[in-house]
């Protein structure tokens, strides 16, 4: 058996009761970290706490709103209090609400600027000084490849995924120095539940796109989290990697 990659690292893990999010939080936990499961839901947040423990890891699950900065600020001092100490940040919760420009909604537009780009900005400010104190840490931001090179009737989603880069970089400058690594993944279409709302056609266009004729498994990106999380990847800040099976070549 090969050592596991994230032995004994606390991983706090936003959005993590289904889709990527939950493909993370096992993934993490098969390589030893203990694994805190963050969602909206108390039955998915159970859920994915049940699943981590049955492979072994240590596991805790908390209700949290990345939008209610003093729910985040609450589970990261209860996590601190537990544990000591959170290594790992994946900021992975995001939502979508898709209009051409035209037709967009205030309200959809700030509600997914709200959770996406508000909610990790919250998550990183919460837990960059316990990370600086300790000496170390990893923050990895989901951004997608819609922040890379934009998408019909994603105006809100797009502005959210390119400012999480921009959030990655900076950080990355402002972090490194104090041994705290930020990358950022770029998921291409991915087979999650939020993806399996599109219509059946718009997959099919898209999976057509792709080099590899297939659209990713949520394991695929986890294994991604995964390695940036690990000491593998420790020369890697500032980076966005692209998983989209060569969508944009």
């Amino acid at each position: 058996m090969p050592s596991p990659r994230l032995p004994n690292k606390v991983s706090l893990i936003t959005g993590a009761a289904q889709g990527i999010g939950l493909a993370t939080a096992l993934k993490f936990a098969a390589e030893g970290a203990t694994v805190i499961v963050c969602d909206l839901r108390q039955a998915g947040v159970d859920d994915a706490v049940a699943q981590c423990r049955a492979l072994g890891a240590t596991a805790e699950g908390y209700v949290m709103d990345v939008t209610q900065r003093a729910t985040v600020d609450d589970v990261v001092q209860r996590v601190q209090a537990q544990f000591g100490r959170i290594d790992v940040l994946v900021n992975n919760a995001g939502i979508t609400q898709d209009a051409r420009l035209q037709k967009m909604t205030l309200e959809q537009f700030d509600r997914v600027v709200d959770v996406n780009l508000r909610g990790v900005f919250h998550c990183a400010q919460a837990v960059a000084d316990l990370m600086v104190a300790q000496g170390g840490g990893v923050i990895l931001n989901a951004s997608s490849v819609v922040g890379l090179y934009g998408n019909f009737g994603q105006t809100n989603y797009a502005a959210s995924k390119f400012g999480v880069i921009g959030f990655t970089k900076t950080w990355s400058r402002e972090l490194g120095p104090k041994g705290v690594r930020v990358n950022a993944v770029a998921p291409g279409f991915i087979t999650t539940p939020m993806v399996a709302a599109m219509p059946e056609k718009i997959l099919q266009e898209l999976q057509a796109k792709v080099p590899l004729k297939r659209l990713g498994r949520p394991e695929e990106i986890a294994n991604v989290y995964a390695f940036l999380a690990s000491d593998e990847a420790s020369y890697i800040n500032g980076a966005v990697v692209e998983v989209s099976g060569g969508m944009s070549l």
